[in-house]
């Protein structure tokens, strides 16, 4: 089976970037609702619809959901490129279908969607709400887990470019977790059987992003959707896109997105769950917070008075300015940052910073300055 063919065939060309909402992915839904397998499952804070889509005869029921948090889109555009596949007919689309019914709700937070936030309209991250299931979206999810009975949940999500796979100095490209059930972090049978199906992706994936597979922290929060429904007696797997170099539209790691999920129902369809992958899946390397978007190394700064040569560092804001995501870069903090590395970084070599305010890296600031006053870096990259 090649991978890198199968993206290449049916990535959805209609959707790209991160910033996606309803208006981006209803076109889609009404090109697949052929024969009644698009629904409306109920509505959203702000009376957005919100759309499930089912496909599949197989015994074996798998709900897949994302966009839980609005700004998160990634597992969207990838959960569509499946869908494609799904929908041609070619052997491997046969056997999943006859495996598998899968039930899919392509974007949970249409509103967080819109406004490009984490959370719901009312502020509130549906990720936080499985217990207390104060929103609607909270509740149309709950009510679809009790009504499918799904023997797999695959909880689709972004993570922020700040994670790296380990200590390594890799990004965590992509991140996973199957997701503990108590609060003694113990292995069942129904979290061995997500475990193992990490493990055979990471597999996988370690051919095309060697040591940029991450393992997201399984502390329990019985608050979190995917605790809840592992404790439920479900096996969950929580998917995590993260950053790719260079790829902060996050079109490489869509790739690898849609790898792992023809990867997991490959495992799943092939009974490939070996008995106990647990020490593979504790080798993969912890998500770490050890990276900023851009690190400018022996800087020479003049520090009331007295002149240092130091580090700083900048963070992309991702800012929605007329229905377009725009990256901006801002200085984060400024300092030795030992064992913290940068997606972009520059050795000064003791160049001189200045600005046009107080030549100083003030936190918050626009990444906007200058080295040896020739030169000159805008939104944080040397302007040619």
């Amino acid at each position: 089976m090649n991978l890198e063919q199968l993206f290449t065939q049916y990535k959805e060309q209609s959707i790209s970037g991160r910033y996606l909402t309803l208006d981006h992915i209803k076109p889609l839904l009404d090109k697949l609702n052929t024969n009644g397998q698009v629904k409306i499952i109920g509505t959203s804070v702000l009376g957005e619809p919100i759309y499930s889509y089912q496909i599949g005869t197989g015994k074996i029921r798998a709900y897949l959901w994302s966009q839980m948090h609005g700004n998160e889109s990634t597992t969207t555009k990838a959960l569509f490129d499946f869908i494609n596949l799904l929908n041609h007919d070619t052997d491997l689309a046969k056997q999943m279908l006859d495996t598998f019914t899968f039930y899919c709700i392509p974007m949970l937070n249409p509103d967080g969607a819109r406004l490009y936030t984490r959370a719901n309209a009312n502020e509130i991250d549906l990720n936080r709400d499985s217990q207390d299931l104060t929103q609607p979206e909270s509740k149309v999810l709950r009510e679809v887990f009790e009504e499918f009975k799904p023997d797999f949940c695959f909880n689709l999500h972004d993570q922020r470019t700040i994670f790296g796979a380990g200590t390594t100095g890799k990004p965590a490209t992509v991140s996973f977790l199957a997701p503990s059930y108590n609060e003694g972090r113990e292995v069942n049978e129904n979290r061995l059987k997500a475990i193992n199906v990490i493990a055979g992706i990471n597999d996988e994936l370690q051919k095309y992003i060697p040591g940029q597979v991450g393992r997201f922290d399984d502390s329990f929060n019985i608050n979190c959707i995917g605790d809840t429904f592992q404790f439920l007696g479900v096996p969950t797997i929580l998917f995590e896109a993260g950053h790719f170099p260079e790829d902060y539209e996050r079109e490489i790691t869509r790739k690898f997105i849609f790898f792992s999920l023809i990867l997991s129902f490959k495992l799943i369809s092939e009974n490939d769950l070996v008995d106990n992958r647990f020490s593979e899946y504790l080798n993969i390397s912890q998500n770490n917070v050890v990276f900023y978007d851009f690190m400018y190394k022996n800087v020479k700064i003049n520090y009331d008075g007295i002149e240092i040569i130091t580090n700083f560092v900048a963070q992309y804001k991702e800012e929605l300015i007329e229905n377009k995501i725009h990256f901006n870069a801002y200085i984060v903090e400024v300092g030795e940052l030992e064992n913290y590395f940068g997606h972009y970084e520059y050795d000064a070599k003791g160049a001189e910073y200045s600005d046009d305010f107080q030549n100083f890296p003030k936190t918050g600031q626009k990444a906007n300055f200058y080295l040896n006053k020739n030169v000159k870096f805008v939104n944080g990259l040397i302007k040619s």
